[in-house]
């Protein structure tokens, strides 16, 4: 009832406004004829002067003071038999003025039964909080999620020999299920392989074994894995690794990105803003999580009370290439099996370095990387690169020769 009788007030108030505007026909206190009267009253002083300089014929003049002459009359006739509405009929006015009383008040009205709401009561923030909190009681388990969801189908494009690679793998790692270096190869071609339950499963099991040594990236890969499997949506499982990523380290982007997506899912914009504004400021421009955040920013700033948020502009550093960490898992593997995991990751990388650059960590990967592959020509090319690209800054060329030593192309 308040929200009607506020909008009443101010429909009303701007109408009374404008239909006083129309009753009274003017605008100021004089009326407009008696401007008029001064203004004719000047011409004829003007035709006088131009007269006596001879700029105009008596004929010319004594046609101008008729002219002038008539208009004085009509306008001293007006001022006489005026009024407060200046010679406008009080009932036009007030014709005007009803009118724009039922315009305002009913197009609101009707306007607001469009895009508005009607019968919709507020949400105190407390009452709020109290639906968010409920809403995570009631989050579903990962395994409710994916049961709900359609199976798996892997690609028909998928090598037949990959496939066998694949269960060779599975079968090896089922034989030996504390096989560490095993599960993490599992867990990252089963994602690969689109068959992201088994992917999360295993890389369940690669924490489950490292224990106290798991770290803030092995939970949040966990997490991308479940997210994946249940089609984006953030389960109780999920959620709680996303707090043990941020236990281990409360920077961990992914780990944050998610931790905001969460919040969106349990109706918390405030706190998802707050953690989605600072990764989005701290997050260079190709981050995967970049372009998901820009999106669905502006909205969920509305929706915290930001109303004059400005997006922060695009950081263009590149995004780096395979981790330290996807090169030693290949380690114990075959060239050709090596190659075929990390081929396309080191393909990409060499190409971007060759046409944008890059900073001198991506340089060191990929000498590793072309390492691993055991391409030492290739790996040896690229520190060659990177001593030109590199030569005025001494610590960065630093970096890439500790891995070019490493790879076996540097003294």
């Amino acid at each position: 009832m308040f929200f009607w009788i506020t909008i009443g007030a101010l429909a009303l108030g701007c109408s009374a406004i404008l239909g006083l505007a129309m009753v009274r026909g003017r605008i100021g206190e004089e009326h407009p004829a008696a401007y008029d009267l001064r203004v004719y009253e000047d011409q004829l002083k003007e035709v006088e002067r131009d007269l006596a300089r001879g700029v105009i014929t008596p004929e010319d003049a004594e046609r101008t003071r008729t002219e002038v002459s008539r208009r004085v009359l009509a306008a001293d006739a007006q001022l006489r038999a005026g009024d407060e509405t200046d010679g406008q009929p009080r009932t036009t006015g007030l014709v005007l003025a009803a009118g724009a009383v039922l315009l305002l008040m009913g197009g609101a009205l009707a306007l607001y039964r469009v895009v508005g709401v009607p019968g919709y009561q507020d949400v105190p923030r407390a009452a709020r909080i109290a639906a968010s909190e409920e809403a995570r009681q009631d989050r579903l388990t990962q395994a409710e999620v994916e049961s709900r969801l359609p199976p798996v189908q892997l690609s028909p494009d998928v090598p037949e020999d990959y496939l066998q690679l694949m269960q060779r793998l599975r079968d090896t790692v089922a034989e030996r299920p504390d096989d560490l270096r095993g599960l993490m190869l599992l867990a990252r071609n089963e994602a690969a392989l689109g068959n992201l339950p088994a992917a999360h499963m295993a890389q369940a099991r690669v924490i489950e074994l490292k224990g106290d040594a798991a770290s803030a990236d092995d939970y949040a890969e966990l997490v991308d894995l479940m997210v994946s499997a249940a089609g984006g949506y953030v389960s109780v499982e999920a959620e709680q690794a996303v707090r043990a990523a941020l236990r281990r380290n409360p920077e961990e982007p992914r780990a944050r990105y998610y931790l905001g997506l969460y919040m969106m899912q349990i109706d918390r914009p405030d706190t998802a803003f707050r953690l989605w504004d600072g990764l989005l400021r701290e997050s260079r421009a190709d981050a995967p999580w970049v372009p998901i955040i820009r999106d669905q920013m502006e909205e969920l700033a509305y929706r915290a009370g930001q109303h004059r948020y400005e997006l922060p502009p695009l950081d263009e550093s590149t995004a780096p290439g395979p981790s330290q960490d996807d090169i030693e898992a290949a380690g114990d593997m075959s060239a050709e099996e090596r190659a075929q995991m990390i081929r396309g990751m080191v393909q990409g990388l060499s190409e971007r370095l060759a046409s944008e650059g890059g900073p001198p960590e991506e340089w060191a990967r990929l000498i590793n990387a072309y390492g691993v592959l055991g391409e030492t020509d290739q790996a040896r090319a690229i520190w060659a690169n990177a001593q030109e690209v590199f030569a005025e800054t001494p610590d960065a060329l630093e970096v890439i020769r500790n891995a070019a030593r490493t790879a076996g192309v540097a003294e």
